[in-house]
């Protein structure tokens, strides 16, 4: 079982940028499927970005193509999710989470408790 935690949250201005890791413990961080998930108040959780253990090109969500990028470094048994451009619709606490298997879109298995992204107009 793979332990999950976030940080990197913060207050940024629109336009400013943030990174997001997700540090592994407790699993083969290479093999899993890594997602970055986001939940704003009265919204339901979407899935911003994702990277397959198996590889290929990453998902990145339309409302963030272009200004996000998810990363990983299996070595380090980290994930990255680099904000740029930020707006402040991208206010939300976000997640990373994890799952088995190459499938990005499908449930994801484990779970970080989240960090507050907020973005101030």
């Amino acid at each position: 079982q793979v332990h999950l935690v976030e940080s990197g949250g913060g207050l940024v201005q629109t336009g400013g940028s943030l990174r997001l890791s997700c540090a592994a413990s407790g699993g083969t961080f290479s093999a899993y499927t890594v997602g970055w998930f986001r939940q704003a108040p009265g919204k339901e959780r979407e899935l911003v970005a994702a990277s397959s253990w198996g590889g290929g090109s990453p998902y990145h969500a339309n409302s963030v193509k272009g200004r996000f990028t998810i990363s990983r470094d299996n070595a380090k048994n980290t994930a990255y999710l680099q904000m740029d451009s930020l707006k402040a619709e991208d206010t939300a606490v976000y997640y990373c989470a994890a799952r088995v298997g190459a499938n990005m879109m499908e449930n994801y298995d484990y779970w970080g408790q989240g960090t507050q992204v907020t973005v101030s107009s």
